[in-house]
């Protein structure tokens, strides 16, 4: 786990007074129960008897709900649809407009629909890093061929 995502993990965390609550805003952050596990130093068994315990009550958030627009075209998002989304009082969501609807969603989660929108282009197997490191050290070797060719001509 890097040390980005761990301070990501515990950006989520900040402030939630259980385990559970904790679990559940990074489970809805899109982490992994065993990156969990390992983040709250807790057992697996515990991350998934706490996400499939939410996952069976009928605590889910409405599919549709009605919002007022006030002042400054601020609204409200229901609290039962933040705590879904993991999201708190001055996190940063990214708005997208289309086809008449605006969607939010977390940065993570945005993120994430980048990076497999990305790789349904790239065949498996392949590198894209490797690939970019690759291309740079042939420019850097081309460049200091021409900078050496440059010399013995000036």
């Amino acid at each position: 786990m890097t040390e980005a995502s761990m301070d990501r993990m515990a950006a989520i965390t900040k402030g939630l007074p259980t385990k559970s609550a904790k679990i559940r805003a990074l489970g809805s952050a899109g982490f992994k129960r065993t990156e969990i596990a390992r983040f709250l130093n807790i057992r697996y068994q515990h991350v998934r008897n706490v996400e499939v315990q939410a996952s069976t009550k009928d605590e889910t958030p409405p599919q549709s709900t009605h919002v007022e627009v006030g002042a400054g075209g601020r609204v409200v998002i229901p609290a039962s649809i933040r705590e879904a989304m993991g999201i708190r009082e001055g996190d940063r969501l990214v708005a997208r407009f289309a086809d008449g609807e605006l969607k939010l969603m977390t940065k993570q989660l945005a993120l994430q629909r980048a990076q497999e929108a990305v790789r349904a282009f790239v065949p498996s197997g392949v590198s894209l890093a490797d690939e970019l490191i690759a291309d740079r050290r042939r420019e850097a070797a081309e460049e200091m061929t021409d900078t050496r060719t440059a010399r013995k001509n000036g």
